[in-house]
């Protein structure tokens, strides 16, 4: 079974649980919400910390929801080992499986409608990783998790 830790600011809640009802519906998958869980204003980078590092530890892949996907995407990808796309669209979200082998999957509430949030976590969970040339790039987004500031 797949662990998928899901995240939100209080512009993803609304559409949380419809995306916990899609993976559930997958099969396969455990859904580990880390919040939050109200429509008060909160911190962003709090709840996307929270699931990059459990991603980063290599406990499952992740969803992070919040107005735009924008800061949620700059904050987890501040953690090494996480590669965190954001996604407008299914043909946005599968390529940035198929292509870059994304771990975290960021979406906009503010931008997109359920639906298309819906079908792009179906397709961004049901895509796998195509590898060969793209493999070689993988491997260079991976390195530069070890890059140090000069």
């Amino acid at each position: 079974m797949k662990r998928v830790f899901l995240g939100c600011d209080h512009a993803g809640v609304a559409v949380r649980a419809a995306i916990v009802k899609l993976i559930e519906s997958l099969g396969g998958h455990e859904v580990v919400d880390l919040g939050t869980v109200g429509d008060q204003s909160v911190d962003y980078p709090e709840f996307a910390v929270r699931v990059a590092r459990r991603v980063a530890a290599g406990e499952g892949l992740g969803i992070l929801v919040c107005g735009s996907g924008i800061g949620m995407s700059i904050a987890a990808n501040k953690i090494a080992g996480v590669r965190a796309a954001v996604v407008w669209d299914v043909t946005t979200a599968r390529l940035s499986r198929l292509h870059n082998d994304a771990n975290v999957l960021c979406l906009g509430s503010r931008l997109l409608g359920p639906e298309v949030m819906v079908e792009a976590v179906r397709t961004w969970l049901t895509t796998v990783f195509e590898g060969g040339r793209h493999e070689r790039r993988v491997a260079m987004l991976r390195q530069l998790d070890q890059e140090r500031p000069k």
